[in-house]
């Protein structure tokens, strides 16, 4: 996949994922407007959660870290691709039925391990409730992750990055549709989860059908290929996972403080936006490139795909982390104070966003740095590092919620994510110069935090000027709007001045993007 090809891949995930994660705006939006931050808004995330958490275990995190380079490695060197994808959907839909099975029955297990500070409270019986309904979701979402994965492997992207947009538009339908008709806004949106869920996986079968792909429903079995994935995806399921397990021992130790676990959970949602985009998008896109070149030996290749997608990454990630780091309260003010959600609310919420803004180059990087391990189905030294960072983020998180309070989870899970970029980057350099960043990679990063500085200069300034009309009801978008395109114009003439990047290498990526 030559450079600006790769690039392309990129956009393309990315403008998909962009477009989910607006939506996902709009559904955060409305479901604190409707439920606020109290019991039925805490029970939403604890439940919505559990099958999430899940997912990126058996499905993202480990199942196609593991599956995608075998797989990619089987269509590059003609060998029978879809047998092996049809014997890896039999043993992962196997564990997965199972898996719910199990988790319907120790519901109120889940819940309590998750979320202990719930109990003796109106939101556990409910957190209970909302896991049944919506953790068969687990079960069709991770096997459109495999779908997914066939498709990227193909050089498929569209459809894949697609499916997400499926889950906001239908659960936004259904909060709309319960409020209009005066129903059960907060069992709607529960109800609507499994029901998109079904639709991903529906979309995702026929993308993989026309795809050219022939997927055969046969009983699980043991086969040495399986045995090899499973020994793979083993250690992956937490190296893959890792920001994820930080999170939820984030909302343990947030449970026992008063609305603390829906604040984080915003925040979160807001900080996933540019992870989501860019992180998720290029990691996506690298791992079959990666794994393609692998196989043919191709390493010059290989060492300008890293560097092209470190730098397309960390473009647009460093002044986004700037940018939440900086103006965090226009934006939670603007995106979802309304309705039942209050000022205090957003400052809590404001001052999560900033501190997960510090770590987020740290969650990028994982993105990056992770393929470089998992192309050569190397998953043992991630899962190493991934006890160091949990461990590091569990004794932060618990050791400083006495001190300071319900925000040391954020704290924990940014420290958490530099260490596990530190112990990436070290590990990495045993596979020698290939697995580095090239020179132009190391000459431009430090032009890009230059003018991500500038424009940080920019908007403190342009945020000042305008904070008189963020305030204002019908004025505050117009003027969150007015304070990003400062941003975007600043940063980006900045950066070709500077020579971080230049506008003809996006426009270029963008015009072949599918």
């Amino acid at each position: 996949m030559k450079p600006i090809r790769l690039m392309s891949g990129f956009f393309t995930v990315g403008g998909w994922t962009l477009m989910s994660r607006v939506l996902g705006f709009v559904r955060d939006a409305m479901i604190l407007a409707y439920l606020g931050t109290g019991p039925l808004y805490q029970a939403y995330v604890v439940a919505f959660r559990l099958p999430n958490m899940f997912r990126r275990f058996f499905a993202e995190g480990a199942f196609n870290m593991a599956f995608v380079p075998m797989f990619s490695k089987r269509m590059e060197g003609g060998e029978d691709a879809d047998g092996f994808a049809s014997d890896a959907f039999a043993g992962l839909a196997t564990v997965l039925i199972a898996l719910t099975l199990l988790a319907l029955a120790t519901m109120p297990w889940l819940v309590y391990a998750l979320a202990s500070g719930f109990a003796g409270q109106e939101q556990f019986g409910l957190s209970v409730e909302f896991g049944r309904i919506v953790f068969p979701y687990i079960l069709f979402i991770s096997l459109a992750a495999l779908l997914s994965g066939m498709l990227n492997a193909a050089g498929r992207f569209a459809a894949a990055a697609a499916a997400p947009v499926l889950l906001n538009v239908l659960l936004i339908a259904a909060m709309a549709l319960a409020a209009w008709a005066g129903g059960d806004v907060a069992r709607a949106l529960i109800w609507a989860i499994p029901l998109a869920g079904v639709a991903q996986f529906g979309l995702l079968w026929i993308a993989v059908r026309r795809a050219g792909f022939t997927l055969s429903i046969r009983r699980p079995r043991l086969t040495p290929e399986m045995r090899n994935l499973v020994r793979v995806a083993f250690p992956a399921a937490l190296a893959g996972g890792v920001v994820q397990i930080n999170l939820l021992v984030g909302q343990q130790v947030a449970s026992y403080f008063d609305k603390a676990v829906g604040w984080l959970f915003a925040a979160d949602r807001l900080y996933q936006l540019p992870l989501g985009v860019v992180g998720i998008a290029v990691g996506v896109v690298l791992l079959p490139d990666l794994s393609r070149r692998l196989k043919t030996r191709d390493d010059s290749g290989a060492k300008s795909a890293l560097s092209r997608a470190g730098e397309i990454a960390l473009a647009l990630t460093i002044p986004s982390a700037v940018a939440l780091i900086i103006i965090p309260l226009p934006l939670v003010s603007v995106l979802f104070e309304r309705g039942a959600a209050t000022v205090d609310d957003t400052a809590a919420i404001a001052l999560a966003v900033a501190i997960y803004g510090l770590g987020l180059p740290a969650f990028v990087l994982q993105k990056i740095m992770q393929p470089v391990f998992f192309a050569r189905e190397d998953t043992k030294r991630p899962f190493q590092y991934a006890v160091v960072s949990m461990v590091v983020n569990a004794v932060l998180a618990i050791g400083l919620a006495p001190v300071i309070g319900w925000f040391a989870p954020a704290i924990a899970t940014t420290v958490a994510a530099w260490v596990m970029v530190g112990l990436l980057r070290q590990g990495a350099q045993t596979y020698g110069d290939v697995a580095q960043f090239d020179d132009r990679f190391r000459a431009r990063i430090w032009r890009m935090v230059a003018a991500s500085l500038v424009m940080g200069v920019a908007l403190w300034i342009a945020a000042a000027m305008l904070s008189p009309f963020l305030s204002l009801p019908w004025w505050r978008a117009l003027a969150l709007a007015a304070l990003i395109a400062v941003g975007i114009v600043t940063y980006f003439g900045a950066g070709q001045l500077l020579g971080a990047f230049r506008l003809a290498e996006f426009k270029a990526a963008l015009r072949r993007a599918p």
